[in-house]
């Protein structure tokens, strides 16, 4: 599966296992999504470069590696995306922020955007956007489209679970663009939702329907 990487540790596994639970509460499920999505930034920052420093430790001066969180931006993709931005603004706290308001429309599964902004100087920095699912894959291609018009320096796509529809459709559109994800899931239904999947995030996330 091109350029796809799914995130296999343990501690990812077992949250993922309870998040998928009918059973799970709103404040867990919540719970559960910021600390899925702080493992999830560590995976998707790997090979970030570093920068070099001048500190003084409690002995020496030396020079010391940092990563540039200020050339970071992690776009949410509304609502639902807000989950996976919270846990990951704890690992990167000085990531800009950017917003991908989308919703599929139930009768035809396409994406329609209602909100769009970005920080300035995409040129320079590094794009992660972010949504808890790839279903049929239609609001991620959109959400990429969007963020590409910005010229960012590099793109990558996070999410919790993924169908494997949804990312041949992705790779369609967006082959060199890689995926980060705790899970795939092998279908979708009717509606578009992944099976067995964990329901619909954003609705688990904030209580509603």
């Amino acid at each position: 599966m091109s350029d796809v990487h799914l995130i296999q540790h343990p501690l990812v596994t077992h949250k993922m296992t309870h998040m998928r639970d009918k059973e799970t509460s709103t404040n867990r499920f919540r719970d559960l999504m910021h600390e899925v999505s702080m493992l999830l930034a560590y995976e998707v920052t790997r090979d970030f470069p570093l920068s070099s420093v001048d500190i003084e430790t409690p002995l020496a001066p030396m020079k010391a590696s940092v990563l540039d969180g200020k050339k970071i931006v992690i776009v949410s993709i509304l609502r639902a995306g807000s989950g996976i931005l919270d846990g990951m603004l704890q690992i990167l706290p000085s990531a800009r922020v950017g917003h991908v308001g989308i919703y599929r429309d139930p009768r035809t599964l396409v994406a329609v955007e209602y909100y769009f902004k970005m920080p300035p100087n995409m040129e320079s920095r590094d794009a992660i956007i972010v949504d808890p699912m790839l279903a049929t894959g239609h609001s991620a291609v959109a959400a990429v489209d969007r963020v590409l018009e910005t010229e960012p320096r590099s793109v990558k796509f996070v999410c919790l679970l993924a169908s494997r529809e949804g990312i041949a459709f992705f790779h369609e559109s967006h082959p060199d663009i890689p995926i980060y994800t705790a899970a795939i899931d092998d279908a979708l239904n009717e509606k578009g939702y992944i099976l067995p999947g964990l329901g619909d995030a954003g609705d688990r996330l904030y209580g509603t329907r």
